[in-house]
């Protein structure tokens, strides 16, 4: 019997690691007014020395700029949004998946 209740514990441990979600996040902003550059490194070092940001790419083409939280941490939307227009740019959405 001892043997069973430990099988389950460890069973249902194992199980629930293995379940549990990701726990960083990647958030996607779309800006207007990306045009170089200069603008991308700018808004690289605002927004990457943040203590939540893992990593940050900014994506010219795309206009998009795609930040990498550490686990168990992320910024508001509504900080992004201000990080970004206080560099002088335009938040057109903010999302967690890639369009």
């Amino acid at each position: 019997m001892k043997k069973l209740i430990f099988f389950v514990v460890i069973f249902c441990a194992l199980y629930r690691s293995s379940s549990a979600e990701d726990k960083s996040l990647t958030v996607y902003a779309y800006v207007n007014g990306l045009v170089c550059d200069f603008c991308a490194r700018a808004l690289e070092m605002t927004i990457g020395k943040q203590n939540a940001v893992k990593a940050i790419n900014v994506n010219l083409k795309d206009k998009v700029i795609t930040i990498n939280f550490n686990d168990n941490q992320r910024l508001e939307d509504s900080v992004i949004s201000q990080l970004i227009n206080d560099a002088g740019y335009t938040v057109r959405e903010i999302t967690n998946e890639k369009k």
